[in-house]
């Protein structure tokens, strides 16, 4: 796929030596990186749902450069309610809007909630990275209408990151989710410029 290409060649050229990944689901993501982008440096995976995290820890087990955390990440430190949805790669902290498009709404309905740890980038950056000695960080953002809401809780130090790979909605489906007009508009405020663009949902849309 060219988004795999592109991704191969931005962790390389800009010598990226972490990638945090928010909204690790099962870990796909990050397989995907060592697999497929040749990715060798530490992962740190955040995952609340904690069905879908005893997943991410067994595929994580065997690499000791993948780091796990059963935790959200937003523009708060605390505790938050967690909507785990019909397909689980939907669950969010932020709620289905009401008008989904008709593929979405069997999918992206709530099926129960959970409470789970919440906390700040900003205030996390230091643990991630000081014990290993990395610099040069990538953020992926896939929380489903929650990714400004984790961009924000980068504070001041979003500026530290390398790369920031985010999902973008044309017709948000979460309630009071970015669009992507607003999402660009934002991440370019914060010094960050648009490196590629792909389309998501490839099969189901024209």
């Amino acid at each position: 796929y060219p988004e795999i290409l592109a991704l191969r060649r931005f962790l390389s050229a800009f010598r990226i030596d972490a990638l945090i990944d928010v909204g690790a689901n099962e870990g796909q993501y990050a397989m995907q990186a060592r697999r497929d982008a040749g990715f060798a440096g530490h992962i740190f995976s955040f995952e609340p749902n904690p069905d879908v995290f005893a997943v991410l820890e067994r595929n994580a087990a065997r690499d000791a450069k993948w780091h796990v955390f059963n935790m959200a990440l937003s523009d708060f430190d605390g505790s938050v309610t967690f909507n785990i949805m019909a397909a689980n790669q939907f669950s969010s902290i932020a709620k289905p809007s009401e008008r989904l498009d008709p593929i979405f709404t069997e999918r992206n309905r709530v099926e129960r909630t959970v409470e789970a740890p919440c906390r700040r980038l900003d205030g996390m950056l230091d643990e991630l990275l000081g014990p290993h000695g990395l610099t040069r960080p990538f953020l992926k953002v896939d929380t489903q209408g929650h990714d400004r809401s984790v961009c924000e809780g980068a504070g001041e130090r979003l500026c530290e990151m390398i790369g920031v790979q985010s999902e973008l909605a044309v017709r948000p489906q979460y309630d009071g989710a970015s669009d992507y007009q607003d999402m660009i508009a934002y991440l370019e405020a914060k010094g960050l410029i648009p490196n590629a663009f792909f389309a998501n949902n490839k099969g189901h849309f024209p």
